[in-house]
């Protein structure tokens, strides 16, 4: 397996002997004197995975060069760590704001350089890997897409059998079961259909509003076909940073639905709710929610009653990282919720029929 590059930019070559009797064991290194020479030797050659930049150059500047690589397609996601003499709040502040990831001064100490090197690099890795995920994702989906609708003769059935088929893909990578699908959906259509005549919510659940939401609940998650398995399938806590990248199968979920209405052609698309909910599923009613913090009714109406559904499953759910709890501690902590992660009315609502949703998880028991 190659060796992960760095590109060390710096016209004193004194620094650069130095980073490379460092770094030389453990990267393949490139070097240039200048940011010209840089571009250079990046048109060449091998894309460094990283790049050390030094600032004060003659000719282009450091700042220039990064501005430069953060506006080409090709070196956009290479990510910069300045090293340099200058150590003011504005000049780190001005690096920062140009699109590197770190700002390092010199005299450089060389565990604190290997130190953020390596997190960078894992970073990337990372990000490369979602990218990556991402396209494939949106290719499985509108592959499948294309090959039910071509198949199927009556609209409602290639509908249905298409978020199904969606669904699927979410399936085969989680550790969730088929059952899961079916409790939720039916959790979210007995939601809606209980505050369908509340003054908040009548105009917007029609009875054909509450069959595309019960239709395309199973595709709240298809976007974790995107999250790599050790995350995925992490027995315990998750990290910070493996947080963050857990956090992207809603936006990755997003994604591949557009790509999917985009197939179909469709601006009125079947899928537009089950995009709403696959994005904003876990946002929280007082907005310290995920993936753009929305509050309140900023929230979509389908993704606020989602995500009732959602963590009720996964409370009363066994997972690899926590056994199943009883219905009425699962009622208890969403009632504690009513107002903070829950909108008031939809969690009043649950409250009043809890009962309903215990029987639908008896009755769609894994």
């Amino acid at each position: 397996m190659a060796r992960e590059c760095i590109l060390v930019v710096d016209d004193q070559a004194e620094n650069i002997e130095i980073i490379s009797m460092l770094l030389g064991g453990q990267y393949d290194l490139l070097s240039a004197q200048s940011a010209e020479s840089a571009f250079a030797a990046i048109g060449q050659g091998r894309l460094p995975d990283l790049i050390l930049l030094d600032v004060e150059m003659p000719g282009m500047d450091g700042y220039e060069a990064c501005q430069r690589l953060k506006s080409l397609p090709g070196t956009a996601h290479i990510p910069i760590i300045f090293l340099t003499g200058r150590g003011s709040v504005e000049d780190e502040a001005y690096g920062l704001k140009l699109g590197a990831v770190d700002y390092i001064t010199k005299p450089v100490s060389p565990p604190i350089l290997e130190a953020r090197i390596r997190t960078h690099l894992a970073l990337k890795n990372a990000s490369d890997q979602l990218r990556n995920q991402n396209t494939l994702l949106e290719q499985r989906v509108a592959e499948r897409t294309a090959e039910l609708v071509r198949r199927t003769e009556d609209v409602v059935l290639a509908q249905d059998t298409t978020i199904l088929a969606l669904a699927s893909l979410a399936e085969t990578r989680d550790n969730e079961t088929g059952n899961h699908i079916l409790r939720t959906q039916n959790y979210v259509k007995a939601l809606a259909t209980r505050v369908r005549e509340h003054p908040r919510f009548r105009a917007q659940l029609s009875w054909g509003q509450i069959t595309l939401l019960y239709k395309s609940a199973p595709l709240h998650d298809v976007g974790k076909v995107g999250i790599p398995d050790h995350i995925l399938q992490k027995p315990g806590k998750l990290t910070p940073e493996e947080f963050e990248i857990m956090k992207a199968h809603t936006t990755l979920g997003r994604d591949a639905i557009l790509a999917a209405e985009a197939k179909l052609d469709s601006s009125t698309s079947f899928l537009r709710v089950a995009r709403e909910i696959a994005y904003a599923h876990h946002e929280k009613w007082d907005g310290s929610g995920y993936p753009l913090g929305l509050a309140g009714d900023a929230i979509p109406l389908s993704a606020r009653i989602m995500a009732i559904a959602d963590v009720y499953d996964a409370l009363i759910s066994q997972r690899i990282y926590k056994p199943a709890f009883p219905h009425e501690k699962a009622v208890a902590i969403i009632t504690e919720g009513k107002g903070a992660h829950f909108d008031p009315d939809l969690a009043e609502a649950f409250m009043a029929i809890a009962g309903e949703f215990n029987a639908i998880a008896q009755r769609f028991k894994d």
